[in-house]
């Protein structure tokens, strides 16, 4: 407390001098760059990557970050190498592969996510992930994310699993792999964090 003091009578000391100037702007300065830490340049065109790996998918998680909301998709066995498939992109409506039926996914827009990695293991058939046509995504939590306001699960047919993400609005987006994981983050904004 004694150092703020210190430092406060300081910058009081100098407010009518020349030197006052430049302390303003080097905290407007160090304002402006925590800022452009945000900005985003993905756009919000659809994106894909080819597979050369088929293995199931076994979770999700969603995490809240400063510039951005994020889902991933864990995929054990993805890891050595081969990437894992996927196909994103803002759609108008959410309809589940085969069936066709309509799912509502509530938010200003939909983004819907393919990750070529079944919820089930191809082997024997049993389910490797436990999500329901139409239902919220499993052990997925996103109260209070200022980007994502729903999540659903499509289905898992042909090798493929299909969920959406109810976002705020049509938000610029990024797809990337790390090791075993698919993850999609979504903007907070089109322009810097406020």
């Amino acid at each position: 407390m004694t150092a703020l003091a210190l430092a406060g009578a300081g910058l009081a000391a100098t407010a009518g001098t020349a030197d006052a100037a430049p302390t303003k702007i080097v905290i407007k300065t160090a304002k402006a760059s925590k800022a452009a830490n945000c900005a985003v340049t993905w756009g919000s065109g659809d994106k894909s990557g080819k597979t050369s790996a088929y293995k199931p998918l076994t979770g999700t998680t969603a995490s809240k970050h400063a510039c951005y909301d994020r889902l991933v998709f864990n995929v054990p066995g993805s890891s050595t190498g081969k990437p894992v498939g996927f196909h994103v992109g803002y759609v108008d409506k959410f309809y589940q592969d085969g069936s066709g039926d309509e799912i509502q996914v509530n938010g200003g827009a939909i983004l819907q996510v393919y990750v070529s990695a079944p919820s089930y293991n191809p082997e024997t058939g049993k389910p490797t992930y436990p999500g329901k046509a139409g239902k919220t995504l499993p052990g997925v939590n996103i109260a209070g994310f200022k980007t994502f306001k729903d999540t659903r699960f499509g289905a898992s047919f042909e090798g493929q699993t299909q969920v959406a993400i109810g976002t705020r609005a049509k938000l610029p987006f990024r797809v990337q792999q790390s090791g075993d994981k698919v993850i999609v983050d979504v903007a907070h904004s089109w322009t810097a964090a406020r």
